[in-house]
C-alpha cells in the first residue's frame, strides 16, 4: 500500500492566482497520465465516472494512487444512481486508505452519465438524500436508504484514519442545484460553460475546461486540433441539443450537418450517436460539425489559443471566483499537459 503526503499549499497553485488541476476522461491509460500530471505540478486529478464508456472510476483512481505520492485525486463527477451509496462510500474509503489527505469527491445528476443511456438525470431530491447517506456513512454513522438502516462494517485496515475529512463537491448550475450545493457540500463543481449565477458565493469553485495552446501560425483547422480540441467543443453540440433540441443546434457552424447525421440514427437509439465518444473523440456527426466550421468555435468555447491568450482567460476565471481550474486534455495528453502548465506557469 502506498502512504504518501498530502499536496502543499503552494503545489499546483498557478501565478494567475487559482489552482491548476487536470480532468481526464477515463481510460486504462489514465493512471500513468496522472503520474506525468504529478510530475508537472498539477494540484489534483479529477476522474469522470463514464462507465458506459470508461473503465471503473475506483479501480483507475487505486492505479493512480498507487504511481503518486501528491497529486490529489477523486472522481469528478459520480452519478448518484449508478451506485449505492455505499458502494461509493466504501470506495472514497479504500482511496482515502491508499492516498491519505489527498482525496475530494465530486457528484453531479448525470448529465452524460444517464443520459448516454437513454435516461434523464437525477433529480435534486435524489442527490440530496444519497449525498446526505454518502456522508453520514463516512462519518461512520447509521444512514438510512431505501427504508434501511445502514453502517460501514469495515474492519480497521480497510478504513481510513478521518474518512470525515474528504471534501465533496457538487456539480450544479441552477437555483436548485446551487441550493443543494450550498447546503451539502464543500465546494461547487462547474462543468464548462456559462458561469452560474451565485457561484460567487461558494468559498470553492472549480471549473472544467478543454482547449489547447496553439503553435506558432497554427491554423483552427489543424488535424492537431480537431484532436486536441474537438473532443471539448463537440460538448456545445450536445448540450445544445440535449438541453434546447434541434432548434439550439441549428444555429451553431456546422449544427445542420451535425443534426443530418444524428438524424441518421432511429430515435430510439439517437443518444448513442450523441454521446459516443465524449471528451475523448469526435464521433460521426461531430466530425460532420468540424468540417463545417464549427473549428472556428475553438478560441470562443474552449481554453485555445497562445500561451497568452490561455493565460488570459485562466486570469478571467479567477477574477470571476473560480479557485480551481481543472483541464481536461485530449489526443497527445502529454504535450497537451506540458503546454498549459508551462501557460499558467506551473513549471517556473
Amino acid at each position: 500500500m502506498t502512504i504518501s503526503s498530502s499536496p502543499s499549499a503552494a503545489h499546483g497553485r498557478s501565478p494567475a492566482g487559482l489552482d491548476v488541476s487536470a480532468a481526464f476522461a477515463t481510460t486504462l491509460e489514465t493512471p500513468e497520465h496522472v503520474r506525468i500530471a504529478e510530475e508537472l505540478g498539477f494540484r489534483r486529478a479529477w476522474l469522470y465516472d463514464t462507465p458506459q464508456q470508461s473503465p471503473d472510476v475506483w479501480m483507475c483512481l487505486a492505479l493512480a494512487a498507487e504511481r503518486t505520492h501528491r497529486i490529489g485525486l477523486g472522481p469528478g463527477v459520480l452519478v448518484p444512481a449508478l451506485r449505492h451509496p455505499m458502494v461509493n462510500a466504501s470506495g472514497a474509503a479504500a482511496l482515502e486508505r491508499l492516498a491519505p489527505g489527498r482525496v475530494a469527491v465530486a457528484f453531479g445528476t448525470g448529465y452524460t452519465g444517464r443520459r448516454a443511456m437513454g435516461q434523464q438525470p437525477v433529480s435534486w431530491a435524489y442527490m440530496s438524500r444519497y449525498v446526505t447517506a454518502f456522508r453520514a456513512l463516512l462519518r461512520g454513522e447509521t444512514a438510512e436508504w431505501e427504508g434501511s438502516s445502514l453502517r460501514m462494517l469495515h474492519t480497521r485496515e480497510s478504513l481510513p484514519i478521518t474518512p470525515d475529512t474528504i471534501p465533496v463537491y457538487i456539480g450544479a448550475i441552477g437555483p436548485k442545484g446551487m441550493e443543494i450545493a450550498q447546503s451539502l457540500g464543500d465546494g461547487l463543481f462547474v462543468a464548462g460553460g456559462g458561469f452560474p449565477d451565485g457561484a460567487r458565493g461558494f468559498e470553492k469553485v472549480s471549473y472544467l475546461a478543454n482547449g489547447s495552446v496553439l503553435e506558432n501560425g497554427e491554423a483552427l483547422s489543424s488535424e492537431r486540433l480537431r484532436t486536441a480540441v474537438g473532443p471539448g467543443l463537440a460538448q456545445v453540440y450536445h448540450v445544445s441539443y440535449e438541453l434546447g433540441g434541434e432548434e439550439a443546434v441549428k444555429g451553431l457552424p456546422g449544427g445542420p450537418e451535425w443534426l443530418a447525421v444524428v438524424h441518421d440514427t432511429p430515435e430510439a437509439q439517437r443518444h448513442l450517436a450523441v454521446h459516443n465518444g465524449h471528451l475523448l473523440h469526435l464521433n460521426d456527426a461531430d466530425t460532420a460539425a468540424w468540417n463545417a466550421g464549427g473549428h472556428t468555435l475553438a478560441e470562443h468555447v474552449t481554453l485555445t489559443g497562445t500561451a497568452d491568450d490561455v493565460l488570459a482567460k485562466v486570469q478571467g476565471l479567477a477574477a470571476n471566483g473560480v479557485t480551481e481550474i481543472m483541464y481536461q486534455p485530449a489526443g497527445d495528453i502529454r504535450r497537451e499537459l506540458e503546454a498549459f502548465a508551462d501557460a499558467v506557469g506551473l513549471r517556473r
